[in-house]
């Protein structure tokens, strides 16, 4: 079906704006090969709203993200001890607006994919036997309650300074997690892995209640809970045995970063906040990188795979995704790398390369 992909373009701050040039490129080949138009709405966030309108995420912004299919974002944010950005107040700096958009757009799906790619595997910190052949996990995150967003408040009780946050949850916002975990799931390989704290907290044991009573809408999905100190230990152990892992705000975040480093580098790894329809934003999961901006040496890659997740989970184009995720195979099996992933006897290429190469091995 030949589709028109009404999408919201934040190009952020730092190395944001070249590495989403590059996602944009391949989405333009894609859609070309496909039959598909992108219409792209240029908007600011971050810094570069603060730039231009002293806050760094305007309602216009808000309203016209609003209006897109999916939101298509480069990093944000720069370097807090030198940018001016970071003399302001916190409700006023670049990070801010991400946490606003989130909000507003409630995108309380995280997707944090970890995939190590065969030719990759000797940036991993993994013994050999481990990451051989590779491995494809998705950390599913819830992203708007819990510990985050809970009360907090510091107390002076009996003389001492006692600070205190709630960890609070209710079934309706696990239920609604829980499910967009299986849907996704059964795109992939079938698997949900529950990961939860319930031999100590009521939360995670509502959790735990909540998800076996969605699993029952699944029956070909397999589920199993797993506590989070486990969790942790496995990922480093034995990370080919997950497919989706399915947690809270505060275990995802933890975890998420951790299987991000299993892969040896994050400028290969893509996220996804999602909200109850279709909708999305779709970003790297790596910072701004300042120190580098501008230099043409940044890794696309996460930005483009980004892209290939919007494709798959915003428009359910499955075979349009799919494309992008094997020329970027294609890639890095013939060799090219960016600097943050060169390795001895491959092709060094910089961003523009890179996005150049991915795009021409869509077919």
């Amino acid at each position: 079906m030949i589709m028109k992909l009404n999408i919201g373009v934040i190009k952020g701050d730092g190395i944001g704006p070249e590495i989403v040039t590059e996602a944009m490129k391949v989405l333009d080949k894609v859609a070309g090969v496909y039959g598909h138009t992108c219409n792209y709405t240029q908007l600011l966030m971050g810094g570069a709203s603060i730039n231009v309108n002293g806050i760094p995420l305007t309602d216009e912004t808000i309203l016209q993200a609003k209006k897109s299919d999916a939101i298509l974002m480069g990093s944000i944010g720069g370097d807090a001890k030198t940018s001016p950005w970071y003399q302001l107040e916190p409700s006023k700096r670049p990070e801010a607006g991400l946490l606003k958009i989130r909000k507003e757009l409630n995108l309380f799906a995280n997707l944090r994919p970890a995939i190590l790619y065969d030719e990759l595997k000797g940036a991993c910190p993994l013994k050999e036997e481990i990451t051989e052949g590779g491995f494809d996990l998705m950390i599913m995150r819830e992203l708007t309650g819990g510990l985050y967003f809970g009360k907090r408040q510091t107390v002076e009780e009996d003389g001492v300074l006692t600070a205190h946050d709630s960890l609070t949850y209710n079934e309706n916002e696990i239920r609604r997690i829980a499910k967009r975990g299986f849907d996704i799931a059964m795109k992939r390989r079938g698997k949900v892995t529950s990961v939860d704290k319930a031999n100590v907290l009521d939360s995670s044991r509502l959790w735990r209640k909540v998800v076996e009573e969605v699993a029952k809408d699944y029956p070909e999905v397999t589920l199993e809970h797993m506590l989070v100190d486990n969790c942790a230990m496995q990922l480093v152990k034995d990370p080919k045995q997950f497919d989706v892992v399915l947690t809270e705000n505060m275990f995802g975040d933890i975890l998420s970063d951790e299987a991000s480093m299993v892969t040896g580098s994050i400028g290969m790894l893509a996220s996804a906040s999602l909200n109850e329809t279709k909708f999305g934003l779709y970003e790297p999961s790596g910072g701004s990188a300042p120190d580098i901006a501008g230099k043409g040496i940044a890794n696309p890659i996460a930005t483009i795979l980004s892209a290939a997740m919007m494709l798959r989970f915003s428009f359910d184009l499955d075979k349009e995704a799919d494309a992008i995720e094997q020329a970027v195979e294609k890639v890095l099996k013939e060799g090219f790398r960016t600097i943050d992933i060169m390795s001895e006897g491959k092709t060094q290429v910089g961003t523009e390369k890179m996005g150049d190469l991915i795009a021409g091995y869509i077919e």
